[in-house]
């Protein structure tokens, strides 16, 4: 086997453990992070998650921007009718964030921004990564004067994390409440 085709299995089998390992942070979050956890829930051993990582930094980091790079491919599924006013999105997102599909991200989100509120600099770096990314996605989705849509879409991102927030702690009905269309 030549150098180049054993460099692309390789590349393969770490694609295949980060994405199990993406699946796994996805449905029990981020309660346990040791190597010896992550290895157990994808058949693998510790061994092995730092023989395709180096070191646990890098896992941690290749995982969050895996997750980030499915909220982002969700996103776009999702994009729908095009720009809309930031009134309209104001009372979309709130219940798209909360909603089954996107729960699990959301839930990973609270985890990163968590840890990272304790000082871990990987969850700053890749959580102000991932922040910036769904900023920037919002403003992709607003019409109106262009000139407004930093503005917009900063007010947009802190009533979604604000709704993630309420919904985490079992107030739901108030995001509900808050999303329902105007009525005359």
């Amino acid at each position: 086997m030549r150098a180049n085709e054993t460099a692309d299995m390789a590349q393969d089998r770490r694609e295949v453990l980060l994405d199990q390992l993406t699946d796994h942070v996805l449905t029990h979050g981020l309660a346990d992070t040791g190597l010896r956890t992550f290895a157990a829930a994808i058949g693998t051993s510790d061994r092995m998650l730092i023989y395709y990582f180096a070191d646990k930094a890098s896992l941690m980091t290749a995982l969050m921007q895996n997750v980030a790079v499915r909220l982002t491919r969700a996103l776009e599924g999702v994009a729908g009718e095009g720009p809309r006013p930031a009134a309209q999105l104001a009372r979309e997102l709130p219940t798209l964030a909360t909603s089954e599909q996107f729960w699990p991200y959301m839930r990973f989100w609270l985890a990163v921004a968590a840890q990272a509120a304790g000082g871990d600099p990987v969850c700053r770096t890749v959580g102000e990564s991932i922040g910036r990314g769904f900023l920037t996605w919002i403003t992709n989705q607003l019409s109106g004067d262009p000139a407004k849509h930093p503005q917009q879409a900063a007010l947009l991102l802190q009533l979604i994390e604000g709704a993630i927030l309420l919904h985490a702690i079992g107030l739901g009905d108030v995001v509900e409440q808050a999303s329902l269309p105007r009525t005359a």
